[in-house]
C-alpha cells in the first residue's frame, strides 16, 4: 500500500503547506492531491507544488468536468505532466447538481454518459494517433451544431503527451463505481469504509468485466481519501472529522439528491443520516455535527493514539486499498503514517 497526501479545499485565503508536502516527499509518499469546489482551483496549487518538489506525483482529486471542456482538461494535464517530469495524475469527477448548475451554469444531465465521452476524448488527445474527432450525445468535435461557422477542423495536439497518463474517477454510486473500473486507471472514493468494501464489490466486478482486460483488476489503483487525526483524546480527534461528514451527508445536495447521504444509508446509518440532514438543512450545523455517530467516523477515518491507528490500518490493507490518501495537515500524522506503511 502506498501513501498519498490530500490537501483538501482552500479556505477564504489560498494557502499551501509546502513544508508538509516536502516532508511527505522526503518520507516516501507516492502522491499529493488537491481539490476544487467553488473557490480555488485544483491545478494552480499543483503547479506551485510541482516547482518546489522533485519526485512526489501530482494528483487532482478532483477536476470538475463541468468546469472544462475535455480538450482543456487534456491540455492542462499534458502541460502539468510535461513540466513536472511525468508526475501528473488526472483525477476527474462530475461533482453534483448544486455546483454544476449553480456555479458552472451547466446542465447536470446524464453524468454517466457524459463521463464516458469525456474520458474517451481526453484519452484520444493524449494518444495523439490521429486528429481529434468525436460524435456523441454530449460532445461533438469539431462542432457542427447551431451557430457553427463550418470552419472547425479536426486537430491533433501540438504537445506530444504521455499516452498512458493515469486517469482516476471519483465515484461512490454503484453505476459510477462500475464505470470507473471499466474506463479509468484508478478510483477515488470519498468516505470509503474498509469494513464495508463489499458494498462496492459487485460494481467493481461489473466494470472490470466490461473492460475486457483480464489484468486490469491487478493494476487498478484503489485510492480512497482517509482523514487522519493523531492525538491522545479520541473524542477530540473524532470531533475534527465530524464537521466534514455533517457537511457532505447533511448539506452537499438536496433532499432526495445527495450522493453522500445515500452512501451513509448504504453503510447502515439511515436514521443518523436523516437526522444530520434535517439539522443541517435547517441551519443547525453544530447540532448536525454532534449527530454524526462516532462509529461512522471510525469507519471512514483514522483517529486517536498511534497504537489505535496502527491496529485499524490492517482493515484498509485487507480491503484492497493500494494508495491511501491521508487527509491531514498534522506533521505528526504525516510522519506516523510513513512509519506504519512505508
Amino acid at each position: 500500500m502506498r501513501l498519498g497526501l490530500g490537501l483538501g479545499y482552500a479556505g477564504a485565503r489560498v494557502h499551501i503547506d509546502v513544508q508538509a508536502v516536502q516532508d511527505a516527499e522526503h518520507l516516501g509518499y507516492h502522491s499529493v492531491w488537491t481539490a476544487e469546489a467553488y473557490g480555488s482551483d485544483a491545478v494552480v496549487p499543483l503547479a506551485w507544488i510541482g516547482a518546489l518538489t522533485y519526485r512526489i506525483r501530482l494528483g487532482t482529486a478532483i477536476l470538475q468536468m463541468a468546469a472544462r471542456t475535455p480538450a482543456m482538461t487534456a491540455m492542462t494535464a499534458m502541460t502539468l505532466d510535461a513540466l513536472s517530469g511525468g508526475r501528473a495524475l488526472l483525477g476527474l469527477g462530475v461533482s453534483g447538481p448544486q455546483v454544476v448548475e449553480g456555479w458552472h451554469g451547466q446542465p447536470f444531465g446524464k453524468p454517466l454518459g457524459r463521463t464516458r465521452e469525456y474520458v474517451a476524448i481526453v484519452r484520444a488527445i493524449l494518444a495523439r494517433e490521429r486528429p481529434l474527432e468525436h460524435t456523441g450525445e454530449h460532445y461533438q468535435i469539431p462542432y457542427r451544431g447551431p451557430e457553427a461557422t463550418g470552419l472547425g477542423k479536426p486537430l491533433r495536439s501540438i504537445v506530444h503527451a504521455r499516452p498512458d497518463l493515469p486517469i482516476y474517477l471519483a465515484a461512490i454510486g454503484p453505476k459510477n463505481v462500475a464505470l470507473a473500473a471499466e474506463i479509468a486507471d484508478g478510483w477515488l472514493p470519498v468516505f470509503f469504509s474498509p469494513g464495508r468494501a463489499g458494498v462496492f464489490r459487485q460494481a467493481l466486478a461489473e466494470g472490470f468485466a466490461r473492460a475486457g482486460v483480464p489484468e486490469k483488476r491487478e493494476h487498478f489503483d484503489v485510492a480512497p481519501m482517509a482523514p487522519v487525526v493523531v492525538g491522545r483524546d479520541l473524542d477530540a480527534c473524532r470531533a475534527q472529522v465530524k464537521p466534514r461528514l455533517a457537511l457532505y451527508v447533511g448539506g452537499m445536495g438536496a433532499r432526495g439528491r445527495n450522493f453522500y447521504f445515500d452512501l451513509a444509508c448504504r453503510y447502515g446509518y439511515e436514521e443518523a443520516a436523516t437526522r444530520i440532514q434535517e439539522l443541517y438543512l435547517s441551519g443547525r450545523r453544530p447540532e448536525a455535527e454532534s449527530a454524526v455517530p462516532d462509529a461512522l467516523v471510525d469507519e471512514v477515518a483514522l483517529c486517536g493514539p498511534p497504537d489505535r491507528i496502527r491496529e485499524r490500518l490492517t482493515a484498509w490493507r485487507d480491503a484492497g486499498v493500494t494508495t491511501l490518501v491521508c487527509g491531514t495537515a498534522q506533521p505528526e500524522a504525516i510522519r506516523l503514517m510513513a512509519e506504519l506503511v512505508l
